[in-house]
């Protein structure tokens, strides 16, 4: 059984390269292990420097957004 900590750990899943159309495969592991289908949609997103892109599901973007801001909330109402 993975713990929380082994389940925060980067994985490596091998490397891909730009297509002359800009697209990208993701190689079937990581889309097997991440449950990325077809359909998923993603934010492209720009890291700190600009060697670094992220890409983030929307459907759980959207929840994290949704707790952060009921987090925030909370936090107002005890201040």
């Amino acid at each position: 059984m993975k713990s929380n900590i082994d389940e925060m750990q980067p994985v490596f899943y091998g490397s891909t390269t730009v297509s002359e159309r800009g697209q990208v495969v993701i190689p079937a592991e990581a889309r097997k292990d991440l449950d990325i289908t077809p359909a998923t949609k993603f934010l492209v997103i720009g890291g700190p420097h600009k060697d670094i892109i992220i890409l983030a599901k929307t459907e759980h973007l959207a929840e994290f957004m949704t707790k952060m801001t009921d987090m925030m909330s909370q936090f107002k109402e005890q201040i």
